[in-house]
């Protein structure tokens, strides 16, 4: 068991049944996933590859290309034509991967403010953060004829809460600082 997934099983649940008042502990809210995303407008296929590599050495698991639904005439895409890639992470790679956030990659920012959640265009049970510098994780630092191309990384944490006090208490209880 991971240490974060440890910490939420021993204290961040007592004090959510504390705060909300559960009447049954099957409603408690917890991380879900997170989701990692490359979006590109004019995509080919070696900001494709970099990024698929991209995310692959950060989490260690492989991703998926994401095709267009709909065809863009503006942006010149057809419908099925590849338009990012994404990583979808659950269960033990979500908490190490969301430690890694937290210990390493949050406090190098050099520009690191507390994060923001907008009330009324975000949904009630998602956190999303949109990093513009990929070259804050070791893994890539020394590659960066490879990675000089990649657009910005969406992280999208989902979890099952109802309201949006219990979002931003379950995510100040992992210590990630966000202005309420």
């Amino acid at each position: 068991m991971y240490f974060l997934e440890n910490f939420y099983q021993n204290i961040i649940q007592y004090d959510l049944i504390n705060k909300f008042h559960y009447k049954n502990l099957q409603n408690l809210p917890e991380l879900q996933k997170i989701v990692l995303n490359f979006g590109y407008k004019n995509p080919n296929l070696k900001n494709l590859a970099s990024a698929l590599l991209f995310l692959e050495l950060i989490t260690t698991k492989r991703g998926v290309t994401t095709t267009a639904n709909d065809p863009h005439i503006l942006l010149k895409i057809k419908k099925g034509n590849p338009v990012g890639c994404k990583v979808v992470l659950k269960k033990t790679l979500m908490y190490s991967f969301f430690t890694k956030l937290l210990v390493e990659i949050f406090p190098q920012m050099k520009e690191f403010k507390n994060f923001s959640v907008q009330k009324k265009k975000s949904k009630s049970n998602t956190f999303s953060y949109q990093l513009r510098n990929t070259f804050i994780f070791l893994e890539v630092e020394r590659n960066y004829n490879l990675f000089n191309n990649l657009s910005n990384l969406n992280i999208t944490v989902v979890t099952n809460t109802k309201t949006q006090n219990e979002l931003l208490f379950l995510l100040n209880s992992f210590k990630l600082p966000i202005n309420s």
